[in-house]
């Protein structure tokens, strides 16, 4: 089992002014944590030797449960809407005394020391204190490790502190639920109550660096994967979760940045974190290779069940949740770059889940295009991502990442377009959702054509290829792509009844301009233009 190490200093190792500090496991390793998960009895190992834990309750972001202390540093700055609620000063005070003296009353803790941002420029320490030894796993996973010597000196920039088993009274607390993530700027501080799923530990940290480096550092942060090519060439991959991000940018033929959250910066792209959060339902050897050999040692799997009488993990059943997930460092993909730093990009990649089956699997989009689908950020919320989501359901998220923006969407969008024009970059969107007609009559675009059609575009084959304009969406769709059977590419060929696709495309196109109604005043006339056409 774990041991506790008393060996390192103590002094000032919780800013929190936790007490207890005769049994924290301090920096264990993941052979550590894995043991001290199945000796408190929350975990198994399946066949290939993956820690598999079940999160509880919560097997998903709670987006309504997520707050952000409204205090002089964050009233004017931050933008309050459905994502950003506002919670006052003296509830956080509260629910910090609260979760303070629960976890000083543990019989043991879990504390890891941490960072963010692989380039050192902007590094951001970051101190992890844990009721449960697999959310610390979760941590050692998908954030930086520093070196023995970087910890000598450890000072954390930031503190998350996590209390799973403790319930918040919402009365008291100023919360809706038991459950809460608490983010502070003022006291640089994140609290989550009542909920162990891992997810929120992340998002946490991805929240404040989209305030942090926007507002202060002038650099743009984004919710989006990346890899590079041999030559150099960086591809960023925008979209949110379930619409391939981990998936398509796992390519063995180039190198892997990250999979999930990055910064774009004069000079580079780096990734916010050390490993990978894949979603597993489905996943199969052949289809998703890199991340089904992720499964080894090391990686923690959340929520999946087991084929009956054995350890071997069903990835098809998704009883327990549809988002079933699997985290792990980056090395554990064969191909990742480190450090996760990449040179400035050459194409850019949208990737939605078009539900209606109406968006073509590949376009080409214009400047004032791209600014358009990147303020929208269209796509279907995939099942088990978000609590009550069973279904594919349609959404528009500005910038691809709405529910982790606490600065106004125009402001990220700004900073996009400047550097979409700068860099003179290609942008396409990536339809990864429908094709034949709508969720529950058509099937969803095979990953092999999506994977042909990002190669292809890549590689520079659809450069010279013949375009046609997509009637709805003004988008350029190629006629042809290597590897992918011509009558995909327009989707009005997909379906049997193509006057029930127009009036389908119609329909799609009133919600992009509906939603659009909010940001059009904040956009120039290249943008407006770019709208879909309905008549």
């Amino acid at each position: 089992m774990s041991v506790p190490v008393m060996s390192f200093p103590v002094k000032n190792l919780f800013k929190s002014g936790l007490k207890n500090t005769e049994s924290i496991h301090y920096q264990s390793t993941p052979e550590q944590l894995t043991e001290d998960t199945l000796r408190i009895g929350e975990g198994e190992l399946n066949d290939t030797g993956a820690l598999v834990i079940k999160t509880g309750e919560f097997t998903g972001r709670s987006p309504k449960d997520k707050f952000i202390v409204k205090d002089e540093l964050t009233s004017e700055s931050v933008h309050w809407n459905d994502f950003n609620l506002a919670i006052a000063p003296e509830y956080f005070d509260i629910i910090f005394e609260k979760i303070n003296t629960y976890l000083g009353e543990l019989p043991e803790l879990w504390v890891r020391d941490c960072y963010a941002c692989a380039d050192p420029r902007y590094r951001l320490n970051i101190r992890v204190i844990n009721e449960k030894p697999w959310n610390n796993l979760f941590a050692y996973n998908m954030f930086l490790r520093p070196t023995e010597a970087e910890l000598e000196n450890f000072e954390p920039d930031w503190q998350i502190l996590s209390a799973p088993g403790l319930k918040l009274d919402p009365r008291e607390c100023g919360t809706r639920q038991p459950n809460a993530a608490v983010v502070s700027f003022k006291h640089k501080m994140i609290l989550i109550a009542g909920t162990g799923y891992t997810g929120e530990t992340k998002k946490g940290i991805f929240t404040i660096l989209n305030y942090i480096l926007p507002h202060e550092k002038n650099v743009l942060s984004m919710h989006c994967s990346a890899n590079m090519g041999n030559d150099g060439d960086t591809a960023i991959f925008f979209g949110l979760s379930g619409t391939g991000k981990t998936t398509l940018s796992a390519d063995p033929n180039r190198k892997l940045i990250g999979d999930d959250e990055h910064a774009w910066t004069d000079d580079n792209i780096f990734n916010f974190e050390g490993g990978c959060y894949a979603k597993t339902i489905n996943l199969t050897e052949e289809k998703e290779p890199e991340i089904f050999h992720a499964i080894r040692p090391g990686a923690l799997v959340e929520n999946v069940t087991f084929f009956p009488g054995t350890n071997k993990i069903n990835f098809d059943d998704g009883s327990i949740t549809e988002n079933t997930r699997v985290s792990y460092p980056l090395n554990f993909i064969s191909n990742a770059l480190e450090p996760s730093i990449g040179g400035l990009p050459k194409n850019i990649f949208f990737l939605t889940c078009d539900a209606f089956g109406v968006l073509p699997p590949v376009s080409k989009l214009s400047p004032g295009q791209a600014m358009y689908q990147f303020i929208s950020g269209y796509t279907a919320k995939v099942a088990g991502t978000e609590l009550g989501v069973t279904e594919p359901k349609p959404t528009f998220s500005a910038c691809f990442g709405a529910p982790f923006l606490p600065l106004h969407p125009g402001r990220y969008a700004e900073m996009l377009g400047k550097k979409m024009q700068e860099h003179k970059v290609n942008v396409w969107m990536i339809n990864t959702g429908w094709t034949g007609g709508p969720y529950g009559i058509g099937s969803r675009m095979k990953l092999k054509y999506t994977r042909a059609m990002i190669t292809a575009a890549l590689e520079g084959k659809l450069n010279n290829v013949e375009f046609e304009t997509d009637p709805v969406f003004g988008v350029a769709i190629p006629k042809e792509c290597p590897d992918v059977p011509t009558e995909v590419l327009n989707p009005v060929n997909t379906w049997t009844d193509k006057l029930a696709f127009k009036e389908k495309a119609k329909y799609l196109a009133g919600l992009f301009i509906k939603n659009f109604e909010k940001y059009a005043s904040g956009v120039g006339s290249e943008v407006l233009v770019a709208a879909p056409r309905v008549s």
